[in-house]
């Protein structure tokens, strides 16, 4: 990492265009595009298996969009980017095998109705009846473009251009898992309930996404799929969720009270952002790997996430356990703390920040899902039930790696300090300089009680961006801005690929910081470079790795005295 170094961000080589968005991702796109959509999505996909093959340490996901590439990369692991994009534009001009994807998918729809709350208000923006929209919607065969948003979400393209209609001025909330939408130029299913701005018309009960099978979405780019009106349906669910764990074992801890957004997270998960999967994870990972060391678990050993409000556990066996992150008048936290069995942990409101994190020695037991214990609540997936705890949830402890420990030190409050209001987040900037840009760098703004994993949302209104046709790959950090002007900033449980415009991108040394964001904060934007962005990120892991040390010592200390 030493001879890391800024590029330009935005190159041109071999009629492929390479620009780095933010400081964790490079897109590849075509400098001419293809004259048809087979075409493009042949070279995409070509792109993408190219940049797969290589191996290259440092690279987590490969993500092929409507009209790019997007590779997201570990800057601690990437040693030189100059000769990491040269391995890549090598790579390219070899000649690559087509794909051989290309099924024919036929997905029956209700139309209209309680299962398309938008399918009127579409009729009228193009002044046509309902049965002309199901014709129009049903004719074509479509061709999927990307996979992302959420897990196994189809982007359609093939829309006539009669039905084209702009995604809502305020994205919802929720949408009903199954529906169908209009967004812009595309079509597209939403597998699970998730917050959407796109036009619902109809709702489908096809599963797009399972997580034991391989690969986990139904669909794949290049793939077809034809719809077809029904009005039957299918009374079971429409996509597979993880179990309740069953039985508990002799180490483990009940949820008295629940608090606010309490779930299982571990690091995340990495390598599936292609079939839409999110990292998800602990969105504070400094305060959860901090939490961790502290008892000699393993950086990604499971921890307990809360927001705002702290659970009350009770536990059933004697442990030791550390807390992290946020902060509360009562609690110590950032040092080790022995438990006995039938003690209660009364977590409660903290003072400071927004996200706390439980540590158990020997970590939380549950079950995988793609590699991860991490809880993703919009699929259901991961963690205890793929939800937040509930009151008398048992969670079951595993074995500890260190079994003895001295409580009588603590780590420094400062070695994490938590954001103040006003909060500054150093941002890359994207895209040409507008009066958004101006008015994000030049304008503090406020952090409204909408936020959540997904994202934090801003009160104000920034002047509006163009719009974007097709949707492109977003990551944890990116700052979208819909047509409300109301900014909106990535965080890791976020969709995969987004079709609002884009500000700019959070640099990854600032995202535990924001992810400690309250409700009512302040947050004032300044830009940086690449280089600095890849700096303070090394300097982050390094001063990680200098405490993390400490702990080892202090760990091995009270082996021996104990």
């Amino acid at each position: 990492m030493d001879s890391i170094r800024d590029i330009s961000t935005s190159t041109t080589r071999g009629g492929i265009v390479t620009r780095f968005i933010g400081d964790t991702a490079v897109e590849y796109s075509l400098l001419t595009d293809p004259t048809s959509l087979g075409e493009r999505l042949q070279t995409l996909s070509s792109i993408a298996n190219a940049i797969r093959e290589l191996s290259i340490r440092g690279i987590g996901d490969v993500v092929v969009s409507p009209d790019r590439v997007t590779v997201i990369y570990d800057p601690l692991l990437i040693d030189c980017l100059t000769t990491f994009e040269a391995r890549v534009h090598a790579a390219l001009t070899q000649p690559q095998s087509p794909p051989t994807s290309g099924k024919l998918h036929d997905v029956p729809v209700r139309y209209g109705g309680e299962s398309g709350p938008d399918f009127d208000a579409v009729c009228r923006a193009h002044a046509i009846d309902s049965k002309t929209l199901i014709q129009l919607h049903t004719e074509p065969e479509y061709v999927v473009t990307a996979i992302g948003f959420v897990p196994g979400f189809p982007y359609l393209e093939g829309l006539p251009k009669t039905l084209e209609t702009p995604r809502l001025s305020t994205p919802r909330r929720r949408v009903p898992a199954g529906s169908v939408g209009i967004g812009g130029s595309q079509t597209g299913v939403y597998p699970f309930e998730t917050p959407g701005g796109w036009h619902l018309i109809g709702r489908t009960d096809t599963t797009f996404f399972d997580p034991i099978h391989s690969p986990p979405a139904l669909l794949q780019p290049g793939d077809r799929v034809r719809f077809y009106e029904t009005n039957h349906v299918d009374p079971a669910p429409n996509h597979a969720t993880t179990a309740e764990p069953k039985g508990t074992t002799p180490n483990y801890i009940t949820i008295l009270e629940p608090g606010l957004m309490t779930t299982v997270q571990d690091l995340g998960r990495s390598g599936f952002r292609a079939s839409g999967f999110p990292s998800s994870g602990a969105a504070d990972r400094v305060s959860a790997i901090l939490a961790n060391s502290i008892l000699g678990n393993p950086e990604n050993a499971a921890v307990l996430e809360y927001t705002l409000l702290g659970p009350t556990v009770q536990f059933k066996t004697d442990c030791f356990i550390a807390i992290a992150g946020a902060t509360n008048n009562s609690l110590a936290t950032l040092r080790p703390i022995r438990v006995r069995r039938g003690d209660t942990l009364h977590l409660g409101h903290v003072a400071k920040g927004c996200r706390g994190y439980l540590a158990v020695a020997g970590g939380f037991c549950v079950p995988l899902v793609l590699n991860s214990c991490s809880t993703y609540m919009p699929a259901k997936l991961g963690g205890h039930g793929g939800r937040s705890l509930q009151t008398g949830d048992q969670l079951a402890i595993g074995e500890p790696l260190v079994t003895s420990f001295s409580t009588t030190w603590s780590l420094a409050n400062d070695v994490v300090p938590l954001p103040t209001s006003p909060c500054t987040l150093r941002i890359l900037p994207e895209g040409p300089v507008s009066a958004a840009h101006r008015a994000m760098t030049s304008t503090p703004m406020n952090v409204t009680a909408q936020s959540d994993r997904m994202g934090i949302r801003f009160h104000g209104a920034l002047p509006p961006l163009p719009a974007t046709s097709l949707s492109r790959a977003v990551l944890p950090g990116t700052i979208q801005l819909p047509p409300d002007g109301k900014p909106i900033l990535l965080l890791c449980d976020a969709q995969t690929i987004g079709g609002y415009p884009v500000l700019g991108q959070v640099i990854a040394a600032d995202l535990p910081r924001a992810a400690q964001l309250r409700p009512g904060d302040t947050v004032c934007f300044s830009e940086t470079t690449l280089a600095d962005a890849h700096r303070l990120f090394r300097h982050q892991h390094d001063i990680l790795g200098t405490v993390q040390q400490g702990i080892t010592h202090a760990l091995g200390l009270a082996g021996k005295a104990e």
